[in-house]
């Protein structure tokens, strides 16, 4: 599901499109947030071992702070994160 750009950042698991106006996403990406965000509302991970585990696994920095807005914003719950046949 491409979406709109709406600031200078691009959101982890998104990267710009060609037409620099749009927001590819990046499926692996997007996939290890929502398996850490589940291990973390379950107690299972701590937000810091969390975003170690996905830089680890995607390669792309994320800190404790940014998993926490993510996880804390709902983005997760409010987005599908399948890409459109």
């Amino acid at each position: 599901m491409y979406k709109q750009r709406t600031s200078s950042t691009i959101p982890f698991g998104y990267e710009l499109d060609s037409d620099n106006r749009t927001l590819k996403p990046i499926q692996d990406e997007l996939d290890a947030i929502k398996t850490v965000s589940d291990l973390i509302k379950n107690n299972g991970l701590s937000l810091r071992e969390g975003s170690e585990w996905v830089t680890y696994k995607t390669g792309r920095s994320l800190s404790h702070v940014g998993l926490k807005k993510i996880i804390d914003n709902g983005r997760l719950d409010r987005e599908s994160t399948e890409l459109p046949d």
